[in-house]
């Protein structure tokens, strides 16, 4: 099968006919061997009844429905565990990304052998301050902390390789950061291509402002398990030594200079008045503490239970 299109929806039946008719019409125009997945992600409209009837007529559309909102990571890893294409291409269900750039898109995973090829929304349709300019801070932001070259980390119109779908895993809401835990995995040719942007033609965005200050803790969270988020021990147990070795040391140095104090028959305040000694303390328990963090994190990590974080009430087609 050359592509499998997924697209992750919550409330947008008005979209779905008009969506799938002009898909439809761009695999046929390309003779494309392909599959649609549609995840319906707990909407409460009347989007799951259109995806039974396209399904009914079409068995090269397939549905999952959730059994309430898990979120889109969720919806995109349903979708990448059961894509078949050599191709996968993602895409929002709000007619907002063209279904015209799939021939490109796969063009350059077939062709140029890419890894993964993410959309840039070059000019955009929305508010410049509700969503632009929190845009360009974040992506700055993403490109900074992570390496990876891309002008729109969060744009749903991307392209994969197969081998990058079953490779990765998205949880949490980290979608806006598939080519970070792509990049993590070892997939290094990553590439960027301008994609047309068009105005919502219905309903309402389902993402507010605080997408953006979950998306700048979400980056601090991949960079921080991108670094150590196979051995916890070696940031906390080496920042715990550091500590505890200051504060042991500090503390020896207090006892010892009291003791040529009194050797000398000096006079020398009581250990316990001199506020360093409390400092030394403090870094001692400190580093203790976090000490034990990278051990606890460690048993963590070797004990953890992969259990499923979304549930799904039906499939068709599938």
């Amino acid at each position: 099968m050359n592509i499998t299109i997924l697209i992750p929806l919550l409330n947008e039946a008005e979209s779905l006919p008009e969506l799938y008719i002009w898909i439809t019409k761009v695999m046929q125009q390309n003779n494309y061997t392909y599959e649609v997945v549609f995840i319906d992600d707990g909407s409460t409209d009347n989007s799951w009844e259109i995806i039974e009837n396209l399904t009914a007529n079409d068995t090269q559309i397939k549905g999952v429905r959730f059994q309430k909102n898990f979120g889109k990571s969720q919806a995109l890893h349903a979708g990448f565990a059961i894509a078949k294409g050599d191709v996968v291409i993602t895409m929002d269900a709000d007619l907002q990304d063209s279904p015209d750039e799939i021939p490109e898109l796969y063009n350059m995973i077939v062709q140029q052998k890419y890894d993964l090829v993410s959309g840039w929304k070059k000019k955009r349709f929305d508010s410049v301050v509700a969503k632009n300019l929190p845009s360009k801070l974040f992506n700055w932001a993403a490109r900074k902390t992570s390496g990876v070259q891309l002008n729109d980390f969060n744009c749903g119109l991307k392209a994969y390789s197969n081998k990058v779908v079953k490779n990765i895993d998205v949880y949490g809401e980290m979608h806006r950061y598939i080519p970070v835990l792509a990049k993590n995995a070892g997939f290094h040719k990553i590439g960027e291509k301008v994609v047309q942007h068009q105005a919502r033609k219905y309903g309402v965005s389902k993402f507010g402002m605080n997408r953006f200050v979950n998306g700048f803790l979400d980056l601090i969270t991949i960079w921080f398990l991108s670094k150590f988020g196979k051995r916890p021990m070696h940031l906390f147990g080496a920042l715990g030594v550091i500590m505890f070795l200051v504060g042991f040391c500090s503390a020896a140095f207090i006892g010892i200079y009291k003791l040529y104090k009194l050797s000398v028959h000096q006079p020398a305040v009581l250990v316990t008045n001199n506020p360093w000694f409390y400092i030394s303390l403090t870094a001692m328990i400190l580093g203790t503490q976090l000490f034990l963090a990278g051990f606890l994190g460690e048993i963590i990590l070797r004990s953890k239970n992969n259990e499923s974080r979304y549930k799904i009430s039906n499939q068709i087609n599938l």
